[in-house]
C-alpha cells in the first residue's frame, strides 16, 4: 500500500513546566514551588508528590481503602545506595523582563512535531490492526482498483488516494516522448491533447519556433511532416498510430517496452532556450552609412516653413557618397536611392524615396516618433534586411506558438496570461524579430498579404505593450498606450479588420492570427464569432438594437447612415438575431441604435 501522509491539528498546547509520571493507570504531578508538602487524592485524581532535599521519591503502588475506598499514601524514604540516584529537575531559568512575548512562550513548533508523531505513530498502529480488529476500521472499496480507499478509525477519518495503473506506470517510465510540430496544425493539436489527457510527460518541439530542429528531424524521418513522434530514439510515427495503438489496447505494452528504459544519448535532444537559429548578416552598405553618421552636417533647419530637426541635403549626401567611394556621380545618386529604400534614410516629408535636389532626409534613428518605438531599443537594425514575406510567415508562426501552448490562452482565446507569454522561449524570438520590421519593404506584399500582416502585427504588439508598460488603467491609460504602438494600416480598409482586432481588453474581439492565405474568410468567421456572442443584442418589443461601440467608433467604416450600418451587421448574423433584424429592417419603421458600453478591463 502506498504510503500515508497525514496532518494532524492540536487542541492545547503543553507549556514543559509540569512534569508528569505514569505511576500504574494514574498520573503524578510535581508541581514548581512544592517543598515537602504530601497530599493524598482518591484513585481517580492525581497523586502530589515531593522531593526531598536528596530529590529521592518513591510512591507505593499499593492501596489500602480499608474498605473505603481511599488508597494511603506512605511517606517517601531515602534511596538505597546500591540504586541509581535520581538528579533532581533542573532549575527553573528566570528569564529578564526585556525579552519579548514570543521568546517567553513555549516552542509551538517542538509541540506540534511531537504531538503530530504521537498520533501518527497511534494511527499507523490502528491501520496495522486491520485484519485483528475489522471493526475498529472500515473499508469502503474493497478492491486496490479503485483510486481512493476510505478507512473510518475511531475518531479518525482517513483517506488513501492509492495510485491507478496508468500512474504506477508513469512512474516507471524513465525514457523521453518526444513530439515534433508545427503552428497552426490540427493534427499537432490532437498529439499534443492524446499525451495530456494520459497523463504522460512530453517534449514538443515546434520546427517553427526552432527552426534548425527542422533539419534534425528530416535526418530522422526522411521528412519534415508533422506530428512525429519518438519514443526514446524510436520513432514510433505520428497521430494516427497514437490512435491505433490506444484502440487496439496496444499502447501500455509499447509504453513499457519502449520507455521504461533511460534515454540514450541517440534520442532527440530538447530545444535549446535563449539561442537563435537564423544568422543575422551585415548589411553590404553599412560601411557607407556609417561613414556618414559621422561626417554629414546634421542640424535642425527651417524648410518650407517648419522647423525640421536633425536633418542633412540630400546633395550634401552625394558628395560625402562620391569622395568616399571615389566614384561618379550616377554610382552615387545610385547608392543613395539604395540606403533610402533600404530604410537607412527617409525623406523629412515622406515625399519620396530619394531624388537628387534641394531635398532633406533624416536617418532612421533621428527620426521624431522613433524612441516612441519599442522595436527600436536605442539602436537600428543595420543587419541585411529580411525579406517581407519571410518576416510575415514567421511573426504569424510564432504568434500560433503562442496561442497554441498550453498556459498562455485560455481555450476560447479571451484570457491571456501576459506574464507567462513573456516569459516564453516564443516571445522572446519575437522581440528579436520585432527589430528586422525597422526596415521591411512593404511593397512587396500581395493585399492580403499586407492585410495578414497589420492584423498579425496589431494583436501581436498589444501582447508586447501590455507586457512592457502594463494594461490601461483609465482614460489616460489608454491614450498613451494606443498612442505608442500604432501601426499603419492599408489605405484601403477591409471593415472586418476591425473584428480581428485584439486590444487587450474584455469587450475586443478575442486574440487570434492570421493566414494570408485564408484572410477574407478568418475575418469574416472572426466578425460572425463577436456578434454570436456579445456584439449585438435586439428587443423587439422596444425596436432597438444595441450594438458594440466598435460600430460607432468607426462607422465610417460601416456605413453612412444607421440604416446601411444595420445591414452591414446583418451580414454577419445568424439564427434568431438574424430573423429580428431582418423583420425590423423590412417593417421600415424606426429602428433604435444604443451603443453598448465598453468594458476595457484587461483580458486577463
Amino acid at each position: 500500500m502506498n504510503p500515508i501522509s497525514i496532518r494532524s491539528v492540536q487542541d492545547e498546547a503543553d507549556d514543559g513546566d509540569p512534569k508528569t509520571i505514569s505511576d500504574g493507570g494514574k498520573n503524578g504531578r510535581v508541581p514548581d514551588g512544592q517543598d515537602g508538602g504530601k497530599r493524598c487524592s482518591n484513585s481517580n485524581s492525581e497523586i502530589n508528590r515531593t522531593l526531598d532535599y536528596d530529590g529521592a521519591m518513591e510512591v507505593s503502588d499499593q492501596t489500602n481503602d480499608n474498605g473505603s475506598g481511599h488508597s494511603q499514601c506512605i511517606p517517601a524514604i531515602k534511596s538505597q545506595a546500591h540504586l541509581p540516584k535520581p538528579e533532581p529537575p533542573k532549575p527553573r531559568m528566570e528569564r529578564s523582563q526585556s525579552l519579548s512575548i514570543s521568546e517567553s512562550m513555549p516552542s509551538i513548533g517542538k509541540y506540534i512535531l511531537d504531538r503530530s508523531t504521537s498520533f501518527s505513530a497511534a494511527v499507523m498502529n490502528s491501520l496495522s490492526s486491520l485484519k485483528e480488529d475489522s471493526d475498529d476500521i472500515e473499508v469502503t472499496n474493497d478492491s486496490l482498483n479503485f483510486e481512493v480507499t476510505e478507512f473510518k478509525i475511531p475518531g479518525v477519518k482517513v483517506i488513501v488516494k492509492l495510485k491507478s495503473e496508468e500512474e504506477r506506470l508513469q512512474d516507471q517510465i524513465r525514457g523521453r516522448i518526444t513530439l515534433f510540430t508545427k503552428s497552426n496544425c490540427e493534427d499537432c493539436i490532437a498529439a499534443r491533447k492524446f499525451f495530456k489527457g494520459k497523463r504522460l510527460r512530453f517534449v514538443e518541439i515546434n520546427i517553427d519556433v526552432f527552426t534548425k530542429k527542422a533539419e534534425e528531424l528530416i535526418g530522422r524521418a526522411g521528412d519534415a511532416e508533422v506530428p512525429k513522434i519518438f519514443f526514446n530514439d524510436c520513432l514510433i510515427g505520428g497521430l494516427e498510430t497514437l490512435k491505433s495503438w490506444n484502440e487496439s489496447g496496444e499502447l501500455e505494452e509499447k509504453i513499457r517496452e519502449l520507455l521504461i528504459p533511460k534515454w540514450p544519448e541517440e534520442a532527440p535532444k530538447p530545444p535549446e532556450y535563449g539561442i537563435n537559429d537564423e544568422e543575422d548578416v551585415e548589411d553590404e552598405l553599412l560601411e557607407v552609412v556609417n561613414y556618414l553618421r559621422r561626417t554629414l552636417q546634421i542640424q535642425d533647419r527651417l524648410i518650407m516653413m517648419k522647423m525640421v530637426k536633425s536633418c542633412f541635403s540630400g546633395t550634401d549626401m552625394v558628395e560625402a557618397i562620391i569622395n568616399h567611394l571615389d566614384c561618379g556621380r550616377r554610382k552615387g545618386i545610385a547608392t543613395a536611392k539604395m540606403m533610402a529604400q533600404k530604410h537607412f534614410i527617409h525623406h523629412v516629408f515622406g515625399e519620396n524615396d530619394f531624388e537628387k535636389g534641394n531635398h532633406y532626409y533624416r536617418f532612421l534613428e533621428h527620426e521624431p516618433f522613433i524612441m516612441g518605438c519599442f522595436n527600436f531599443r536605442t539602436l537600428t537594425n543595420d543587419n541585411e534586411p529580411k525579406p517581407a514575406s519571410f518576416i510575415a510567415d514567421r511573426l504569424s508562426k510564432l504568434m500560433f506558438a503562442i496561442v497554441e501552448m498550453e498556459g498562455y490562452v485560455s481555450d476560447n482565446r479571451l484570457h491571456v496570461d501576459y506574464l507567462a507569454i513573456s516569459k516564453s522561449e516564443e516571445f522572446r524570438r519575437y522581440i528579436k524579430l520585432a527589430r528586422d520590421l525597422q526596415r521591411i519593404n512593404l511593397k512587396l506584399f500581395t493585399p492580403n498579404e499586407r492585410l495578414a500582416f497589420f492584423l498579425n502585427l496589431y494583436n501581436a504588439m498589444v501582447i508586447h505593450a501590455v507586457i512592457s508598460i502594463g494594461h490601461p488603467e483609465g482614460i489616460l491609460d489608454n491614450k498613451a498606450f494606443f498612442l505608442d504602438f500604432q501601426y499603419m494600416v492599408p489605405m484601403r480598409l477591409n471593415p472586418l479588420v476591425h473584428f480581428g482586432l485584439c486590444n487587450g481588453t474584455r469587450s475586443s474581439p478575442k486574440l487570434r492570427f492570421f493566414t494570408a492565405q485564408n484572410v477574407q474568410e478568418e475575418l469574416r468567421t472572426a466578425a460572425m464569432e463577436y456578434f454570436q456572442n456579445e456584439g449585438i443584442e435586439i428587443d423587439w418589443e422596444l425596436r432597438t438594437v444595441y450594438l458594440t461601440r466598435i460600430i460607432k467608433w468607426f462607422s465610417v467604416d460601416f456605413g453612412e447612415k444607421d440604416r446601411d450600418i444595420l445591414e452591414w451587421v446583418l451580414n454577419y448574423l445568424d439564427g434568431r438575431n438574424a430573423q429580428l433584424l431582418k423583420s425590423l429592417l423590412e417593417d421600415g419603421d424606426i429602428i433604435i441604435i444604443i451603443y453598448q458600453d465598453y468594458d476595457w478591463s484587461g483580458n486577463l
